[in-house]
């Protein structure tokens, strides 16, 4: 790719607000790629990730797809694990004080996160940094001097921080360490580009920018990109909302949760998910507003992308496969886990035991409301015996065969 091109690729599908900023972020990327052609050197390229839970979904790695466009173009991508900012815990998106974590916390989730994130990114070309390395190391005199480079106004015109201080709720003085912590993150690491989601705006594009250039070094370029909407396509994707399509599941998990999505989501997810080019990009959405490919049809073609990105284009074949038998024809799934339960168990100990539902109480009200089946039908005691070689469905994809 020539500059243009590569500037192009690289902003696809930022979110900056408003024109006038993207326009200066574009300038500046711009400058950037042709000094460093000129130098014959690599940009550097980070984000950070606060292992704040042990395992990710899709909606964290929409950064990490573009750390890994920037790879594709011969740059240097470092995934930097917060195993110090998260002991603060980063307020940008919350309403609320965040939960503070141990340190055994910390590290226990961050030990999950690399291998998570070499599923998008190329291993051999992914530098692993740890911020504890060197934020551990700040005294008091030295976030006294960064701090000087802020104003309380300047955090208080947040939205989730004036949110809580007009309804007189507490902000408590040490979520403001968080986005001055990760200004100095952006000058250890030495970066021309950091990127992250626009909950992340002010971190990068007022944080960042300021105490690089109070050591005097040129300020880093913010790639911010748009925050994924979950399965139900309003909310952020979350855990603990529940709207969330985790890494660490199965092909047809992934498949089938994808297909879940509103239609009106489906232009973001082709956008911040795919591996697509911007002209495949552009010809789906034109297809889909058109009218000329279906929404179903779009989905399936959006669903079998992504799996295919994470598991590979045979297990995404078999996601397909099985959504199809599943969903449009009304089959059983090819592949079922087995249960053994233990003598004189019923339904209400085997849906336990099995793990298809996490309590009795909520096998029972799944019953109640017709959502669990025996071979077909719908269960209505919760004390019945279960013959062997029976499938017990719970909702629309868990199945077990009682052996």
């Amino acid at each position: 790719m020539n500059i243009d091109q590569q500037v192009a690729y690289l902003m696809r599908g930022t979110d900056y607000g408003d024109d006038t900023t993207r326009k200066m972020m574009e300038a500046e990327l711009r400058e950037r790629l042709i000094l460093a052609e000129k130098e014959g050197r690599p940009l550097r390229v980070y984000c950070g990730y606060d292992p704040t839970k042990p395992d990710l979904h899709i909606g964290h790695t929409v950064t990490m797809r573009k750390l890994r466009q920037f790879q594709e173009l011969g740059h240097h991508v470092v995934f930097l694990i917060g195993t110090y900012t998260s002991l603060i815990g980063d307020p940008s998106d919350k309403d609320q004080l965040r939960p503070q974590l141990s340190q055994e916390q910390v590290q226990a989730n961050a030990e999950t996160y690399a291998a998570q994130a070499f599923k998008v990114l190329d291993r051999e070309k992914t530098e692993l940094r740890y911020n504890a390395e060197w934020l551990s190391e700040l005294m008091l005199k030295d976030m006294i001097y960064l701090a000087s480079n802020f104003t309380i106004q300047q955090f208080l015109t947040r939205e989730n921080f004036r949110k809580r201080w007009d309804n007189e709720e507490p902000v408590y003085f040490h979520e403001l360490f968080y986005a001055i912590m990760q200004g100095y993150d952006a000058y250890k690491l030495e970066t021309d580009v950091q990127v992250g989601g626009t909950d992340q705006m002010f971190n990068i594009m007022t944080a960042s920018r300021k105490i690089m250039a109070y050591f005097g070094v040129k300020p880093n370029i913010g790639i911010i990109l748009p925050i994924l909407p979950g399965t139900d396509g309003e909310l952020k994707m979350s855990k603990s909302l529940g709207n969330d399509i985790p890494l660490e599941t199965t092909p047809e998990d992934m498949f089938g949760k994808v297909m879940s999505i509103p239609d009106k989501a489906m232009g973001s997810y082709s956008r911040l998910v795919t591996r697509w080019t911007n002209d495949e990009i552009e010809a789906f959405e034109r297809t889909m507003a058109s009218g000329a490919l279906h929404p179903r049809d779009a989905k399936m073609e959006l669903a079998k992308e992504i799996t295919s990105a994470f598991f590979g284009e045979d297990a995404a074949e078999h996601a397909q496969k099985e959504f199809i038998n599943l969903f449009q024809k009304g089959d059983l799934p090819d592949e079922i886990p087995e249960f053994h339960p233990a003598e004189e168990s019923v339904l209400l100990d085997i849906l336990v035991d099995s793990g298809l539902v996490k309590s009795k109480s909520q096998a029972r009200r799944l019953i109640d409301q017709k959502g669990i089946k025996i071979d077909g039908e719908a269960a209505a005691d919760p004390y019945m015996a279960i013959p062997q070689e029976a499938v017990i469905q719970v909702g629309k994809r868990r199945f077990v065969k009682v052996i």
